[in-house]
């Protein structure tokens, strides 16, 4: 049998290394979620408001972005 015909396999270290490295990258990328989600969710729930009480988008999207000003300057 040929080295050729042999499947590429990595070595069970550089397999670990790499499993971790794909688990903190995924770890990363739903904390950023969460964190983008919990910054907007305030907005949309005051847009939505608005939005119902008076039928406008404009008005529903100036609420959106004061809350999003508001909550950028408590930080």
């Amino acid at each position: 049998m040929a080295l050729l015909d042999m499947p590429f396999q990595l070595p069970i270290l550089t397999d670990f290394v790499l499993l971790l490295l794909l688990l903190i990258i995924g770890i990363v990328i739903i904390v950023l979620i969460a964190k983008i989600i919990l910054f907007i969710l305030p907005g949309a729930i005051v847009a939505i408001i608005v939005w119902f009480l008076t039928g406008s988008l404009f008005w529903a999207g100036v609420a959106f972005l004061v809350v999003a000003f508001i909550s950028l300057l408590r930080r």
